[in-house]
């Protein structure tokens, strides 16, 4: 029933299914159900992500024309230029083919990065039909199932956390965790499973006296539980090296106010209640995340002595916490505005960026998974301005936040008016200050310390520009060297940019560039230049008494001062030929 939805336009969503109907009709999946049938699903998802009807006819068309004759051109034709743009940034993620498969997923993620900076509504598709596929993942072979269950887990589930759709997350990752790990996975469910009820009734106990207190407050709001996910639990008992029974904060609960200041109100009635734990308290509606995610978050000590999650935040930060991005595009299309929160997209703007200079595809792969997963640190330039930083950051990352030329220049750090090292992990609420030098400048050693996809861009731009006109000047000096032993008293600048040509370089700098690289022989372009230069030599028709004649009277040995058959002898060391330019001792 996903044509039902108030607002949607149900005559162009009708054209769409008919024509997937035609095009795809009779074709099935491994599952042996219709391919038709997914595309249903993918667009229903997207129905339950609220989106627009465009989305949701691009979800019905997304397969048609990777899965059957159908071309961009008809769909574009029939559906008009922005729903065809929608299938083709779908169907371009998924077509690339490369030798390697860590290359080929590079090129993948490259691929979809720069689909999603041109409209985010293309991984808003891709991400709805990854999650029907794991839905039915079963059908494949072992082999495949553990690949795109890995895929799933390194990719997709980031993304989607980092788009702030905490609903499609939390299933990918279970899902993901259940072909990756079945025996894990069986194992928390059942135990879970087995201390439902008790759960349920200890968190009925805990709301008890918070609702009192709300009603007496004539505060209006929805306390409910908050379930916690499987593959979550599972990660905490790896990280912390414990069985089920001894994690301690699975209970949750999430309490839902049509105010920001009934939050905080809120807040104080259940720190009044229950005793906090002061070090988990977390304000997320002050400091919002990079993904929109805005919420207040505490832990307190529940009435049996256990510990209870606790998010408290208003209806639209609900609305953004479980859809995300989805959730602001809509209401960036009913013409609303939200400068408080920003589009969420800074990131992936800047991935567009050092996404050019990363060619190495493990690299890239490190860096985007880097940027995909990172939790955030909140910390203040002495102007008080916010700034967000993956959590580990040191000063160098913060400097290359505020500007690439303060990166540059940083040579110190202060971090709450005390100087620390430049590998100081940076901490939620400091104030950091940079201390900068114009004789500063990036070294390799600071790889190894920063932590932001930015920082790490910037230093490699920097030192790959800097590696390039040290090997330019090192041409210069060898091609100029090399000419001279051809006494060759031109000028070869006007030579160099034909010479760049042949060699298919861009320029007569990266030419120079290549030599001083090694990469090309300095001699051999030396003598092309020479032998273009060199004016034709008209040889005189000499008779063969003349010749003998010349061959007595020439001077052997070395000419010095002009003088010429000296005596001589030629140490051992070396064997200079004619033109070379020696040294002699008497």
């Amino acid at each position: 029933a996903f044509l039902d939805r108030e607002g949607l336009d149900r005559a162009l969503l009708n054209r769409a299914l008919r024509y997937s109907r035609e095009h795809l009709g009779g074709k099935t999946r491994r599952s042996g159900e219709p391919v038709l049938g997914h595309a249903v699903e993918v667009a229903r998802i997207l129905d339950q992500l609220k989106l627009d009807t465009v989305t949701i006819a691009g979800g019905l068309l997304h397969d048609v024309v990777e899965d059957s004759e159908a071309t961009s051109e008809e769909v574009e034709k029939t559906f008009g230029p922005e729903i065809a743009h929608l299938v083709r940034g779908v169907t371009t993620i998924g077509e690339l083919k490369f030798a390697t498969p860590e290359k080929e997923q590079a090129e993948y993620c490259r691929n979809m990065l720069l689909s999603m900076a041109k409209d985010i509504r293309v991984i808003l598709i891709k991400l709805a039909d990854r999650l029907h596929n794991m839905r039915t993942l079963q059908f494949l072979e072992p082999e495949k199932i553990s690949r795109i269950a890995r895929e799933t887990l390194d990719i997709y589930t980031p993304l989607a956390h980092r788009f702030g759709i905490a609903r499609i997350k939390w299933e990918l990752e279970d899902l993901a965790f259940k072909h990756l790990d079945p025996e894990g996975y069986r194992d928390v469910v059942t135990k879970i499973a087995a201390k439902r009820e008790d759960r349920e009734e200890y968190i009925e106990a805990f709301k008890k006296p918070i609702e009192e207190k709300l009603k007496e407050g004539g505060i209006q709001a929805e306390i409910i539980g908050r379930p916690k996910h499987f593959y979550s639990i599972h990660n905490k008992m790896v990280t912390r090296g414990r069985p089920l029974e001894d994690i301690y904060d699975l209970l949750a609960i999430r309490v839902i106010t049509n105010t920001v200041t009934e939050c905080y109100h809120v807040l104080g009635i259940i720190h009044t209640l229950f005793t906090p734990v002061h070090e988990r308290f977390r304000d997320f509606i002050a400091t919002p995340k990079m993904n929109m995610y805005q919420s207040l978050h505490t832990t307190v000590i529940g009435p049996r002595g256990e510990m209870v999650e606790v998010q408290i935040r208003t209806r639209r930060m609900h609305v953004t916490a479980e859809f995300g991005i989805a959730a602001h595009w809509r209401y960036k299309e009913s013409g609303g505005k939200d400068a408080a929160q920003g589009d969420g997209m800074g990131w992936l703007h800047q991935g567009v960026d050092w996404q050019k200079d990363l060619t190495d595809p493990k690299e890239f792969l490190e860096v985007l998974k880097g940027e995909l997963f990172q939790h955030e640190v909140f910390v203040f330039t002495p102007n008080g301005d916010l700034k967000s930083l993956p959590k580990g950051s040191t000063p160098l990352d913060f400097a290359f936040a505020v500007h690439t030329q303060v990166g540059y220049r940083c040579v110190g750090a202060k971090v709450n008016a005390r100087i620390v090292p430049l590998r100081y992990e940076l901490q939620n609420g400091e104030t950091v200050e940079i201390i900068t030098s114009a004789n500063a400048t990036p070294t390799h050693d600071w790889l190894g310390i920063v932590k932001s996809g930015r920082a790490r861009t910037k230093i490699r731009q920097f030192l790959k520009q800097e590696s390039f006109q040290q090997s330019r000047l090192l041409g210069k000096e060898i091609l100029e060297r090399e000419l001279r032993r051809l006494h060759f008293q031109g000028s070869a600048d006007k030579k160099l940019a034909e010479e760049a040509a042949h060699f298919t370089m861009p320029d007569a700098e990266h030419l120079l560039a290549a030599i001083g690289r090694g990469d090309l022989n300095g001699k051999q372009v030396a003598l092309r230049i020479a032998e273009q230069e060199a004016p034709p030599q008209e040889f005189e028709k000499l008779s063969l008494d003349r010749i003998i004649d010349l061959a007595r009277r020439s001077e052997r040995g070395v000419r010095i001062q002009g003088v010429g058959d000296l005596m001589g002898r030629f140490a051992k060391c070396c064997q200079p030929l004619p033109g070379d330019a020696i040294m002699g001792v008497v």
